[in-house]
Order: C-alpha cells, then sequence, then structure tokens
C-alpha cells in the first residue's frame, strides 16, 4: 500500500497546476503581396510563443516552414476545392496525401477546415460540405489518423436568423439544410463546430445599440440578463447565440472552437490601436477562464490575424486587422497574464531583437515554476522508494 501512494504522488507529480496549453492561437492569411517568407512566419510565431495556427489553404512552403516547429495547425480546404473532393474519394484522397500524411511526422495537424464562411444562400459548395467532410474523413481513417486530426467547417454569425437575447438563438430558415447535416456528423465523429465571430461587426452595424465598451469586454454597467445567464460582454452573448442555436439543430453538447475573432486598427468607425488593443488583452484574458454558458471551461480561440493584409477588401478595415505588419513589427503591447512570470513576459519577445517593442505572451505550456514542483515532487518520492527498498 505504502509503495501504491508514493507511485500515485509520482504521476500526480507528473500533472502539475499549469500544465494545460493556453487556448489562443493565431491564423496566418496570406491575401497581401508583402508577407514576409513562411520561414520567418513560422520563427516569429516560435518567438512569440504562438502555439497554434491557422491556415486557409495548403500552402506548401508554410507546412515545410512548420516541420519540427511544434506549433500546431489548422488547415483549410478552399470553398472552391469543395465540391471536386466532395465527388472524388480519390482527389480526396490526394488531398489527405499531399497535404497531411506527407507532413504528419514533422507538423501537427489539429483540425482539417472544410471551407471558410460559406453561405448556403448564394455559396454552390454548401451542397457539397458534409461529402467533403466525410471522404477526408475515410482518407484519414485509411491512415488511423481519424481520431487525431479531426474534421470541421467553420461558419460565420449570419447563419444565425435570431440572436437575441441569446436564448432564442437559432439558425436561419435558409441554413437549416445546410447546417444540421454538418452538426450531425461533427456530434457523431466528436469534432468542434468552428464559428468566425467579431464584435467589431456587430458594433459598426448598429451602434446606435450596441455600446462600443460591450464590445471591447470593457462595459462596467451594461449587461444582458437571459434566463439563468448574465452577459457582460458582446463576445459572450454572441457565443450564447451559437449554443442556443446548436441545441435546436442537434448540437446540444458540441464543442465550439472561435475560429477567428479580431478588431482593426485602422480604416473604419472605432477602429483605432488602442481599441483593437483593448479588445485583444480583455479576449486573451476572458477565453481562458470560460463563458457564462459553459464555464470554467477554457475556449479555444484563433486571433485574426498575424498581419496586416493589403489585398483584403473592399471595406478599408479588411487590411488593418493584423497583429504584425508585414515587416514584422508588433502593433500592440499585449501581455498574456495566464503562466508567465513578469521577467519571462519581458524577455525573448518581440519580432526581433531590432523591434524595440514588448511582445506577446500567448502560449506556455507550463510555467517553470510548476515544473520545478513537479520536479520536487518526483524527487521526494523517488527518494523515499529508494530508502523504503534499502
Amino acid at each position: 500500500m505504502f509503495i501504491l501512494l508514493l507511485l500515485l504522488l509520482v504521476f500526480t507529480g507528473l500533472e502539475t497546476p499549469g500544465t494545460e496549453a493556453h487556448s489562443v492561437g493565431v491564423c496566418y492569411g496570406r491575401v497581401a503581396n508583402n508577407l514576409p517568407p513562411a520561414k520567418e512566419v513560422i520563427d516569429l510565431y516560435k518567438t512569440n510563443g504562438i502555439e497554434r495556427m491557422r491556415i486557409y489553404d495548403r500552402d506548401q512552403p508554410t507546412l515545410e516552414a512548420l516541420r519540427g516547429s511544434n506549433i500546431e495547425l489548422v488547415i483549410g480546404v478552399r470553398n472552391e476545392d469543395i465540391q471536386s473532393i466532395a465527388n472524388s474519394v480519390s482527389l480526396a484522397t490526394n488531398w489527405v496525401q499531399n497535404n497531411v500524411l506527407k507532413y504528419s511526422q514533422d507538423v501537427k495537424f489539429r483540425y482539417i477546415v472544410v471551407g471558410n464562411e460559406i453561405d448556403p444562400n448564394t455559396d454552390q459548395a454548401s451542397n457539397f460540405v458534409v461529402l467533403a467532410m466525410q471522404n477526408i474523413y475515410t482518407s484519414l481513417a485509411s491512415a488511423k489518423l481519424q481520431n487525431q486530426i479531426k474534421i470541421s467547417t467553420a461558419i460565420q454569425m449570419n447563419l444565425l436568423g435570431s440572436s437575441y437575447p441569446p436564448s432564442t438563438g437559432a439558425f436561419s430558415d435558409s441554413s437549416i439544410s445546410f447546417i444540421t447535416p454538418i452538426v450531425n456528423f461533427l456530434v457523431e465523429n466528436e469534432a468542434p463546430l468552428l464559428v468566425n465571430m467579431y464584435t467589431y461587426f456587430s458594433y459598426i452595424s448598429d451602434p446606435n445599440n450596441v455600446d462600443l465598451s460591450f464590445a471591447l469586454f470593457n462595459s462596467q454597467t451594461d449587461r444582458a440578463i437571459d434566463g439563468k445567464y448574465e452577459y457582460r460582454n458582446l463576445f459572450d452573448a454572441s457565443l450564447g447565440a451559437i449554443y442556443a442555436a446548436l441545441e435546436k439543430v442537434g448540437g446540444a453538447n458540441l464543442e465550439v472552437v472561435v475560429s477567428e475573432s479580431g478588431w482593426p486598427s485602422d480604416g473604419g468607425v472605432a477602429a483605432t490601436v488602442e481599441n483593437a488593443q483593448i479588445y485583444y488583452e480583455n479576449l486573451f484574458n476572458h477565453v481562458s477562464s470560460g463563458t457564462p454558458n459553459r464555464p470554467n471551461q477554457a475556449l479555444e480561440t484563433y486571433l485574426f490575424a498575424m498581419f496586416d493584409e493589403n489585398q483584403k477588401g473592399p471595406a478599408e478595415t479588411e487590411r488593418h486587422f493584423g497583429l504584425f505588419t508585414p515587416n514584422k513589427q508588433l502593433k500592440y503591447q499585449i501581455t498574456q497574464m495566464h503562466g508567465s512570470s513578469s521577467s519571462s513576459s519581458r524577455s525573448g519577445l518581440g519580432s526581433s531583437s531590432q523591434s524595440g517593442q514588448g511582445g506577446i505572451t500567448y502560449f506556455t505550456s507550463s510555467s517553470s515554476s510548476s515544473r520545478q514542483s513537479g520536479g520536487v515532487i518526483i524527487y521526494f518520492c523517488i527518494s523515499l522508494l529508494f530508502i523504503f527498498f534499502i
């Protein structure tokens, strides 16, 4: 019994507090003609401790640069490729082989995202999303990776026909036939639904009724009371509407990943560096502790985007969502408050030693104090075992 208790302490010491990676990644969009090479981009992710990346296509230079980086990758199937993959298992197999299996020994794939913000009212690809997901799943299963790499799609908030109060959240009549089989697939395969969610666009579409501070997580007074839930910011209220809508189509327990969220620094109403910094700082701190609907449960979230993209549009704001400028200068002073000491937060961050700016502490898989205390516990237990057997 004594030995069993010691072994239990050893294994407990291996899972000390603070070992869970934070839940925020960054999207790497490339709709620009002035971005740094892929290798430099990956180095920038690593320098700033960003351990999750979302890309929107099968960009080979990025995949090559990711080898050995330990960055978890969310890779997208382009909207224009969905129909052909849906219609051909062979094409699906080739896509998986050339873009996943080819790199799977050196790249940590997290999700394959079949389509981004597909509109069932205007996009013909909406008729083929589920079949494409099934074909890719079949290809992954043949390599026994279906449980390791999950398949999903990324939707936008305008699929909702009702969103306020959040408990009335429901998908619109025109999107029900699109989203329901997707939800069924995700539930069956225990995969999350990815949702692109921007409180900025909700704010500028109705500034008379949506307070800016409510959109920035900054309101001290505004709140929405909805049954047993109290929403103190627009992000949580929007997410609450998504959860309510999913419940109505058989996805009550479906995990949601916020696959894009951000705030522009220029180009439009309320698009300032100050507001963007406030949004990102508050978003970081918020998602790590959960939301009213799912408290104490970190919400996996991806910031949009890594760089300003000069070929996006048509709105000018679309070109100013980057955390960094194309020359790798950090635009904001954002400090992740969880799992890092003040000294580690200040050291080794920013785009380069020449930037002269602070940086972002995104992920740390464990704090140094956690590792040290874990090591102390293990050392103590092993010492006791040694004494016992002597």
